[in-house]
Formats: structure tokens, sequence, C-alpha cells
């Protein structure tokens, strides 16, 4: 198995651009050349597959012109993502709606923009989808247990294959086009053999829909494919490859048409966050960790080091040299929870004070998009992107 370096490189764009401009902090940085680059990658890997750009992992709106410029689908989540992306020059049939959990009047919003694709688990979606959507096309999503992802979905989404089945029978009878069947097997999935359960459990589903006169033709694979932060990922064409085995032997008599739903995997390693240190400290005089307090924690854009599940690599930006040593990193909040990393092994110069600034690298997924509003006061991540070098918007 190929992997990448373990040690991602931030595209030099974003450091000319912070010494340029030297925005406050915290502060997201976006190179959307370095997005449509990684789309373009998984083009390339997956060349029979319809890329859609999961919105969710970074919906800022040069981000999604960039793609939508590149011709790519997305996979939307809410009316909100729906009215962003068509704001961004995508058109409503280059729309997914993903999200099983919705609302009738958010499916009717959806139609009125052109979505013709809809995912759900459940009777009372399917019946809202063709009350308000009607002629839709219609997946379902299954309900899998793949191999541990950093983080995993657990039973929150899908419904059994037996389910699967009796929803997309139904769904012809609504007058519905029932397309397929929908998986995912966990974000930041390091196991390219992760899908081939979930892709069996699908084969299930066509072969059972077909019995009762229903013929499927596409699978939705989502997302999952793990981008390298302290630990190296599989290359795509790693992923790619795992994936067609398992197309291969769990539909032998021929593949249904691919989607695959990436969101991490295209925008993370072109983001960089630039922070400042607010406070070094000690709980006691012969610990050995400092504590280290960041002016950005998991409020205001790093939620996903809950339970330390993404490991940012992070970098001082002006190191006065020296040794290094034991930190735990926290952010700025008065909330307990607010600490960072404090099982994971980090090791920042011994000279770090308050004032010096760092740099937190692939973190351009799933950062200002889960940032909190105004917890203790603390505004959203601030986000520039730039594109050949240059500024092309802020937040």
């Amino acid at each position: 198995m190929n992997h990448r370096d373990h040690t991602p490189t931030p595209p030099p764009a974003l450091r000319r651009f912070l010494a340029e401009h030297n925005p406050p902090t915290p502060c997201l940085v976006v190179d959307t050349d370095t997005v449509v680059a990684r789309y373009r990658a998984l083009v390339a890997a997956f060349p029979q597959a319809r890329i859609q750009y999961a919105v969710k992992a970074n919906p800022a709106h040069e981000v999604l012109q960039g793609l939508a410029e590149e011709g790519a689908w997305f996979d939307v989540a809410s009316p909100a993502e729906i009215d962003l992306c068509l704001a961004a020059g995508s058109e409503g049939h280059t729309l997914s709606y993903g999200n099983t959990i919705k609302k009738p009047a958010d499916i009717a919003h959806a139609h009125a923009a052109g979505v013709a694709e809809y995912t759900c688990e459940a009777g009372s979606d399917l019946h809202a989808i063709a009350a308000h959507a009607p002629g839709a096309q219609v997946s379902v999503r299954l309900l899998v247990d793949p191999p541990d992802s950093a983080t995993p979905f657990g039973r929150k989404f899908g419904c059994s294959p037996a389910l699967a089945t009796d929803l997309l029978v139904e769904a012809a009878e609504l007058g519905l086009d029932p397309v397929g069947v929908s998986i995912h097997v966990g974000s930041q999935q390091q196991d390219p053999d992760a899908w081939d359960g979930a892709i069996a459990s699908a084969a299930s589903v066509f072969t059972e829909t077909a019995a009762r006169g229903v013929q499927l033709r596409r699978l939705n694979i989502g997302g999952g494919l793990a981008t390298s932060y302290r630990r190296p990922a599989p290359d795509p064409a790693d992923y790619a490859a795992a994936i067609g085995r398992s197309l291969r032997t769990h539909f032998p008599d021929g593949e249904p048409e691919l989607v695959v739903e990436p969101g991490r995997a295209i925008v993370a390693e072109a983001g960089l966050i630039r922070a400042e240190v607010v406070l070094v400290s000690r709980k006691d005089p012969h610990d050995d960790h400092r504590w280290v307090y960041l002016d950005i924690g998991r409020y205001n854009g790093l939620a996903e080091t809950e339970n330390e599940a993404i490991t940012y690599p992070v970098e001082p930006v002006d190191p006065r040299g020296g040794p290094d040593g034991p930190v735990i990193l926290a952010g700025p909040t008065c909330d307990g929870d607010d600490v960072l990393y404090q099982r994971t092994r980090y090791r920042l110069p011994e000279s770090l004070r308050a004032g010096d600034r760092i740099d937190i690298l692939a973190a351009g997924a799933y950062t200002a998009s889960y940032s909190s509003v105004a917890f203790n006061g603390i505004p959203p991540l601030r986000t520039y992107c730039i594109r050949e070098g240059r500024p092309t918007g802020a937040d």
C-alpha cells in the first residue's frame, strides 16, 4: 500500500499570504488551487465514478465556485447548502440531497431549486419525497458495520437491507425512481478494504429488489477517504483499487454506477490555521508537561479534536531554536472540555511564550464549518481563500 508523506506540506501560497497580510488570529487560509488539484486527483483515481463534494467539509463560496467550474457535483445536507452551491455557480441537477434527516419543507425547497436526487432511510421521509419532489431519484442508506474510523457514524444513519429493499420497492409504487443504495464507512477511514462488507450488503439489496421487479443501478459509497495528518493516509489509488475489487466480487454480472462523496480528501490539505499562543503554564513547577493555550480551540474551529480523533500537525511559525519539550494543547474558552491534546504526544520549543504564533496544518476540512457562533463571545473562524496566490474573499 502506498502512503502519502505523514507530514503534510502546506501549499506555499498559504504562508506567502500570511507573511504579506499578517491577518489577525485565529484564521483559516484555504488555497483553492489545491482544492481543485485534489478533486482532479480523485477524478483520475476513480475515472468511472461521479465525484461529488461533501459541502459540509468546507462550504466557503470560493471552494464551491472552484469546484463548480470543474463540473463537480455536490452532496448537500440542507436548504442553506443548496443555496450556497447555487450562488457559487452550480446547477440544481448537480446537487444530491444526501441527508436522510430533513423536513418536508426542506424537500420542497430542494425540488424548487432543481435537485432531483434524494437519500432516505425511513418510510415517512420517502412519502415526503414523493409528495414534495414527485418523480425524484431515490437511494436508501444502509446501516453498515465497518472497521473503526477516526470519526465513526455509529448507528445514527441507515437501515437494514430488508427495510431498504421494502423502501425501494415502495418508492417505485409511489412513482419515484429508485436508483440505488447509499453507504458510508466513517470519516477518516484508513482501511481501503473497509468498504467490502458494506458493498456486499448493498449487492444483496440489488439482488432482492430485482427479484421483486425493481432494477437498481447506482451505488453511492459515501466519503471517508483519509487525509494525512500526523499519521500517513493511503493514496487515493489504493482506495480505488480496493473498492474496485469489491465491486467486481459482489457485482459479478455488472458493476453499478458509482458515486463517491469526498469532503476531507478534497479540502483538508488545502487549508492552514494560523493561531496565537495566549498562555504557557505549568500546574506545578515539577510538572513535565507545559500547558499551551491557543486562541483557537474546540469551539472555534477544532471540533474534530474531540476524543483526539484528528491529530493535526502543529508547527511554530518563528522558532527560536533550542530544545523542545512535551506539551498539552488547549483552547481559550472557560470550558473544561476545551482541551485539544492531552493523551497524544506533542512537543514544542521550550522557548515558546505568549504572543508566539502556531500553524495548524491540513486544517481545511471541518474547521470553519464546525465553529460555534459566539461561545464565550468568540466569533466564527475567520476564513481567507486564495487563488493563484491572491486573496479572493474573506469572511
